[in-house]
């Protein structure tokens, strides 16, 4: 489909709050998950704290906010620039369709060029077929597969 018209990629300011909220909300529904209240807080604030390793980027289209990334830099014992995890990716589900997570996932490539990073890396659900044929258009998946141990 044609891109959004009027769409822009930007760094949160503080008074997005509330439209960063609504969508993240949207993406822990998607997928079924609860984070207390404290975690996003924490999050958001850490997102607009220039000292934390942790960045977000916004869609913006006729001045709402339609989508975000939110990634985490770190360094890595395979090469001497920091790696950019995309940790979370989300657009409104009226906004999709429209070119704005190829716009957000585009947005990084373009800022790992300017800050030299060296790899920029995600993974999603086996299950979210939309997410992967888009995901597809930049890089096949690789044959890793995740351990994850939590603790409380």
């Amino acid at each position: 489909m044609a891109a959004a018209h009027g769409l822009r990629i930007r760094d949160p300011r503080p008074g997005d709050e509330a439209a960063w909220r609504r969508l993240w909300s949207g993406y822990l529904t998607f997928y079924k998950v609860d984070v207390p209240e404290a975690v996003t807080a924490e999050t958001w604030s850490r997102v607009l704290d220039p000292a934390v390793p942790m960045l977000c980027r916004l869609a913006e289209q006729e001045r709402t906010i339609v989508g975000f990334t939110v990634s985490t830099l770190h360094p890595s014992t395979w090469t001497s620039d920091l790696n950019c995890y995309l940790e979370d990716l989300f657009v409104d589900p009226d906004a999709r369709g429209h070119g704005v997570g190829r716009a957000l996932i585009d947005d990084l490539p373009t800022l790992a060029r300017k800050k030299r990073w060296s790899r920029l890396y995600w993974h999603t659900n086996a299950g979210n077929e939309t997410a992967r044929r888009l995901y597809d258009t930049y890089t096949q998946a690789d044959d890793f597969v995740r351990y994850r141990i939590t603790f409380d």
